[in-house]
């Protein structure tokens, strides 16, 4: 396993538990709870068998990734498969956050809110404060929830308490997809370094790979994120830290304040300089993106992997002889030892969290969590992911599928795939070899991934001025990488931040590691 990963992974087991010392107390039924009267030493009484076994109608209020609510069969199989009568309201994803903290300020909640901000202040306070059960007394007692690691518990922490089910996601899922065909035609090897992946940049950009002899292509089709686009994965091969670093006296350094990040900016400009990139990315949309290089206008992607099959389903009947191929060993140096990659989050995309508004007693509390305990079941996952055996799929005797209808899917299916609780670990597959090949790399990440090591600590000031303070930093990228200002000008914007409120918020960091690390 890679050392920085084991490092910062130990780090991460204590980092969250700032009231507990590390090393002793960490079982799931000895964490403190918010619930009245629970302490780190209690231990739960299991509910009756009748109480986990009687139906229950429980009310949602969940993100909606799609354009439109679900239709269709899945929901009233998804009930029969848990027991449930199961009310939705679908809060669309764009406008998440205000439609969220306007909940919290209201107390208009259900019985099971889905929270994927937990960096908004808002969402923070509110989980502090009490409003949501504290779970780690309760996971224990239903055999999926038990099976969540205390690394994962510890990620998707508030001040050492966990108040919700954490959605389990794929640890580092990020690398760069390349058109194969157009490296065959140029004569080209897949890059391992990022000194070989600016030369195929340069070369799909001047050469003609696509052979129609015009000059319309260019390297890579980027889009303004600079978190899910290039720029972070491109980080990641420089060495560039996951959002902070912390060295051995407990120093927190972010990672804007580090060589890396300025060898990335530099690489990034060389791409927008030569022509190399899309000269609109900073302005660019995800959709665009993706239509744009099925469309053959670029041939490097740099993002999930797995959206590798997306992109050559889109190329259809436009660029059918599309030939794409994955990469996720890239280095700046060429030496294995140095592979990294960033760990989105640490893996926790959000929270399932249950209000004690809503929520009155642990009985009831116990009959929710196994409703999610039981979405975490094989039948379960394989209709939120796949639908109906025959109607919306079919599947081989590998456990392999093969979608039937993609429109069908994409309105009764897809809407419910982001709420499940684990988006990995099953038998049922996708049957496509790109996606295949995408899970499998996917799954090798997770030994080079590189964790946030603030991840779980506790910052007044960054959960209050963060994404404030963020601003200042991103539009200072973006200004050096499109040559608006030099280095001199992004160090001015870096004492900027600290001065905002950024230097409390490295304080308060050290002083939460320092308090798990005496």
């Amino acid at each position: 396993m890679n050392r920085n990963y084991k490092k910062i992974a130990a780090l991460m087991l204590c980092s969250g538990l700032v009231l507990t010392a590390c090393g002793g107390g960490n079982n799931a039924k000895e964490s403190n709870s918010s619930n009245g009267g629970t302490d780190s030493t209690a231990k739960t009484t299991a509910a009756p068998a009748d109480v986990l076994d009687a139906k229950a109608k429980i009310s949602w209020l969940n993100i909606l990734q799609t354009s439109t609510t679900p239709t269709g069969p899945i929901l009233d199989k998804i009930e029969e498969l848990t027991n449930t009568e199961i009310e939705f309201s679908w809060i669309p994803d764009p406008s998440k956050e205000e439609r969220i903290n306007t909940s919290l300020a209201s107390n208009s909640l259900a019985d099971i809110v889905t929270l994927t901000i937990l960096d908004n202040s808002s969402v923070r306070n509110a989980l502090k404060a009490g409003m949501f059960w504290e779970v780690s007394p309760y996971l224990d007692e239903f055999p999926n929830l038990a099976k969540i690691s205390q690394d994962t518990r510890t990620s998707a922490s508030i001040a050492g308490k966990l108040y919700g089910v954490p959605f389990q996601k794929s640890l580092a899922r990020n690398g760069v997809i390349l058109r194969k065909d157009w490296l065959d035609k140029l004569g080209l090897q897949v890059p391992k370094t990022t000194d070989e992946l600016m030369e195929v940049a340069k070369a799909f950009t001047e050469k003609d790979p696509d052979g129609n002899g015009k000059k319309d292509t260019t390297g890579f089709m980027d889009r303004s994120d600079l978190v899910y686009g290039a720029f972070k994965t491109l980080g990641s091969y420089f060495g560039t830290p996951n959002y902070w670093s912390v060295d051995d006296a407990g120093k927190m350094t972010p990672e804007f304040d580090t060589e890396a990040y300025v060898k990335t900016m530099d690489y990034m400009k060389t791409l927008y300089d030569g022509g190399y990139i899309n000269q609109d990315f900073a302005v660019t949309a995800k959709t665009d993106q993706q239509q744009n290089f099925a469309q053959g206008k670029a041939g490097i992607y740099v993002g999930a992997l797995f959206d590798s099959k997306n992109l050559l389903n889109l190329s259809k009947g436009i660029q059918d002889g599309m030939d794409l191929v994955m990469v996720n060993d890239i280095t700046s140096t060429g030496n294995e030892a140095d592979r990294a990659i960033w760990a989105g989050n640490n893996g926790i995309g959000g929270l399932l969290s249950f209000p004690k508004s809503e929520v009155k007693d642990e009985n009831e509390l116990r009959r929710i969590l196994k409703f999610v305990n039981d979405l975490m079941n094989e039948d379960v996952y394989g209709l939120m992911t796949y639908g109906i055996k025959d109607v919306h799929y079919t599947i081989d005797g590998e456990q392999a599928v093969t979608i039937k209808d993609t429109d069908l899917w994409k309105q009764e299916v897809q809407p419910f795939s982001a709420s499940r609780p684990l988006e990995n670990g099953f038998i049922i597959h996708d049957a496509d070899p790109l996606k295949v090949e995408a899970d499998k790399l996917i799954v090798e990440n997770a030994k080079y991934a590189v964790l946030n090591p603030a991840y779980s600590l506790e910052s007044e000031t960054y959960s209050t001025q963060g994404s404030e303070l963020q601003k200042i930093m991103t539009d200072a990228t973006y200004k050096y990488i499109l040559g608006k200002i030099d280095l001199d000008g992004f160090k001015a914007e870096v004492e900027k931040w600290k001065k905002s409120g950024g230097s409390k918020i490295i304080t308060e960091y050290e002083a939460a590691y320092k308090a798990v690390n005496p």
